[in-house]
């Protein structure tokens, strides 16, 4: 009797053993995939919707939710906006008295204009750690496309108009975030060049122009950075959605780039969803129920496969067991804000470009100054829509030179900040105010020329600040954002004639969202800093450049036109279209399906020649060029060696601070090409870049480049293959494309370019 006891004990719990539900860990996760049904295969593929049974909306701002399945021990994972900050929602109370904030970082241009990897991963660690204190598990960031035109509405997420200073700084951002234990998602992959109907808007571009510039920074950035989703894109590319592209996201981003992760849709609805499923989209974000059902639907009639929705919900739970979400982590709801506001500030400063700087009149000494310019007193610290954020304050410029000692004119301390006052009440009682529309820009205030000419009576030196927003829902238009306004061209001419009639100075600062017209003013002023939009702190990291705390050491990271149609392609962007809303074919339903220039699709006539290629190419003039930005110091470079060694193109330069003051330089390596079996090649393009330390006057450090000779291929498309040319190579050395301090020859043999060739095995095409 006793061993038959013991016997139905063991059975008993050997049937448990058998028949309990599996909970997931990160060694059982084929197990899971194999016990789920269908329905709950279909269920964890789709976001957690409002349709879905529980949903809980998380905090108040969450981007999207995946579906909890306590069963199996799969908790909800919370995606969260964005790139330069948590995006909370406006004024958020806790139920308990507490309003939360997080901090605003300065935007993705302006860490790329830092040309730093290392302040780039600072800005990510510390968007990171209050993700994770705010209870995120991904963070959707960073938004990476490529700066093709100076009137992309969300140019000031992204990072430049080169693939590899975009795929580099995205890397060191997303290493830096990810090292607390949160997610990324890479975004927009790909080509997602412009917001005008960017739901439908098809993309048409070349294979070249796709491989060799908008997929490569997300190469680039999967080689150095191991990204835990990449977010497919809205729009088509070449007549195909993106979400559906088997070529796009299987082909070229699994195999080609050998990316193991997950692919998360953007905040799409129903579209193809077997389509999706087989092109590589794991999860779809922000998640509807006929999605559900859809998966459901097309598993019975056989259009879609069971292999399909089983690599997805495998690619999910690899997600999901690497999230504080599944390790049981507990939000604190207690961001350390005052340790990033002081991150924020010093990675403000080491972003802003410093264009003009006529006889040395910066740094400036505390003094009196007449401060004009309605973003003196309501600077805009970054965009608006998905990069939005609610920031505690925002430190003005005015008041961040008080504090640095300045004594400002009394009228206008008055004037401006009334005004600003106004309208922001205007808005708030007249004006719906939407976070992806964002706030409206306060318009100039008209400053008669009799109150100029009693200020500069009690001012030893003029600051103008102008500014500009933009953010997703629309592009910008030309005539109204990038080009100054009546009002401000009147303000800029009459300070500047009355201060220089007087023997005073004028400085400007450009508080913008991406390059604006310059040429046609930028002699006024004595000098001209480009602050970007640099985040809360923007006032105080200004002031800290302004009067030499901080050495200027940002580069631009695009080119400034000297007119708008210098730049290759401006014909082929909605340059001049009018609309509250980006998506066209929602806002004008009728005209879907119409063939309709830069609405319906946009054709990339310039092909590969986009920013820097083009002018440096076609010997155009610019404005400011490429990786420009003047410093308070000199630096003279020497010591240049390039070889080849283990397939590796290995390089050095030694920086030495010639000038007065300490201060960082910033270098780019750039090659010319031979054509090899190319017809045309960019003149001169960038491979590699690294900045020194902040060196002392007299002081030296030595650079080290490294990149793959692969790295210097064209793309074949005729024979989907990266070639690398045999001959001459010549390698320049300097911050600025076109304008080297350094050049070395680098010749690559026959028997080498047969070697490297060997290791390209056909690429993925259209």
């Amino acid at each position: 009797m006793k061993k038959l006891s013991l016997l139905l004990s063991a059975l008993f719990f050997f049937g448990i053993g058998v028949f309990a539900q599996p909970k997931l860990s990160e060694n059982n996760i084929q197990e899971i995939v194999r016990v789920m049904s269908p329905e709950e295969k279909a269920c964890l593929v789709v976001g957690f919707n409002t349709g879905c049974p529980g949903y809980d909306p998380g905090l108040p701002g969450t981007g999207g939710l995946t579906y909890p399945m306590p069963k199996y021990g799969i908790p909800s994972i919370v995606m969260m906006d964005g790139p330069t900050g948590v995006r909370l929602e406006p004024d958020w109370h806790d139920g308990k008295g507490a309003v939360h904030f997080s901090t605003s970082f300065p935007t993705g241009l302006l860490t790329a204009a830092s040309w730093d990897r290392e302040t780039a991963a600072a800005v990510g660690r510390g968007i990171g750690e209050e993700a994770l204190d705010l209870g995120a598990d991904v963070l959707l960031g960073p938004g990476m496309n490529l700066l093709r035109n100076p009137l992309n509405g969300r140019n000031f997420e992204y990072f430049s108009e080169d693939p590899v200073l975009s795929g580099l700084i995205a890397a060191a951002y997303i290493n830096g975030l990810q090292s607390v234990g949160v997610g990324t998602s890479a975004k927009h992959f790909a080509a997602n060049s412009q917001e005008t109907n960017r739901l439908d808007g098809d993309s048409r571009l070349s294979t070249r122009a796709l491989r060799e510039l908008y997929t490569r920074g997300f190469e680039l950035c999967l080689r150095e950075s191991d990204p835990w989703t990449v977010m497919a894109s809205y729009n088509l590319l070449n007549g195909e959605y993106t979400q559906e592209s088997y070529g796009l996201l299987t082909q070229i981003l699994r195999q080609d780039f050998g990316y193991p992760g997950l692919v998360v849709t953007d905040w799409t609805g129903k579209r193809n969803t077997p389509k999706q499923l087989h092109a590589g989209s794991d999860l779809f974000m922000g998640g509807a129920k006929n999605q559900t059902e859809h998966i459901l639907a097309s598993l019975a009639d056989g259009t879609l496969s069971m292999a399909d929705l089983d690599r997805a919900v495998t690619k999910v739970l690899e997600l999901i067991v690497k999230t504080p979400a599944f390790r049981g982590h507990k939000a604190s709801l207690s961001p350390d804000l005052e340790a990033h506001a002081a991150l924020a500030r010093q990675s403000a400063a080491e972003g802003m470009v410093l264009l003009r700087n006529q006889g040395g009149v910066l740094p400036l000494a505390p003094c009196r100054a007449a401060v004009f310019g309605v973003h003196s007193y309501d600077l805009i610290p970054g965009g608006n829509g998905a990069a939005y954020v609610s920031a505690p304050y925002v430190v003005q410029v005015h008041d961040a030179l008080k504090e640095a000692g300045f004594t400002l004119d009394a009228d206008l301390e008055r004037i401006y900040p009334a005004y600003a006052a106004f309208a922001d009440a205007d808005v708030a009682l007249n004006h719906k105010v939407n976070v992806h529309v964002g706030k409206a820009q306060t318009p100039e205030l008209e400053i008669t020329r009799t109150l100029i000419e009693q200020t500069v009576k009690s001012s030893d030196v003029a600051v103008i600040t102008l500014g500009r927003t933009s953010g997703e829902a629309r592009d910008r238009i030309l005539g109204r954002e990038f080009l100054l306004q009546e009002d401000e061209v009147n303000l800029l001419e009459n300070v500047c004639e009355v201060f220089h009639a007087a023997g005073k100075k004028v400085v400007v600062i450009l508080n913008i969202c991406g390059p604006i017209e310059t040429a046609s003013w930028n002699y006024l002023p004595d000098a001209i800093l480009c602050a970007w939009l640099p985040g809360e702190e923007g006032g105080h990291a200004i002031a800290d450049v302004l009067t030499g705390r901080v050495n200027p050491s940002g580069r631009l990271p695009m080119s400034f036109p000297l007119d708008y149609f210098d730049i290759a392609g401006a014909e082929d962007f909605p340059y001049n279209f009018v609309s509250n809303k980006a998506n066209e074919s929602v806002v004008h339903p009728e005209r879907r399906g119409l063939p309709l220039k830069n609405l319906a699709y946009t054709d990339y006539t310039e092909d590969i020649f986009v920013g820097y290629r083009h002018f440096l190419t076609e010997g155009k003039e610019v404005a400011y060029p490429f990786g420009f930005g003047l410093s308070y110091t000199q630096f003279t470079y020497s010591n240049a060696v390039v070889r080849v060694k283990a397939g590796q193109v290995q390089a050095s330069v030694t920086v030495t601070n010639s000038g007065p003051v300490a201060g960082k330089e910033a270098v780019g390596l750039y090659v010319s090409a031979p054509l090899g079996s190319f017809d045309k090649k960019p003149a001169r393009e960038l491979k590699d870049f690294a900045k020194t330390r902040l060196l002392a006057p007299g002081e030296s450090q030595t650079l080290e480049f490294r990149f793959p000779v692969l790295d210097l291929a064209s793309f074949n498309a005729a024979l989907s293959r990266w070639e690398v040319a045999k001959g001459l190579y010549t390698v320049c050395f300097g911050a600025e494309a076109g304008r080297e301090q350094m050049t070395r020859p680098l010749k690559l043999s026959r028997g080498l370019v047969k070697e490297v060739q060997r290791a390209c095995e056909p690429q993925a095409g259209d």
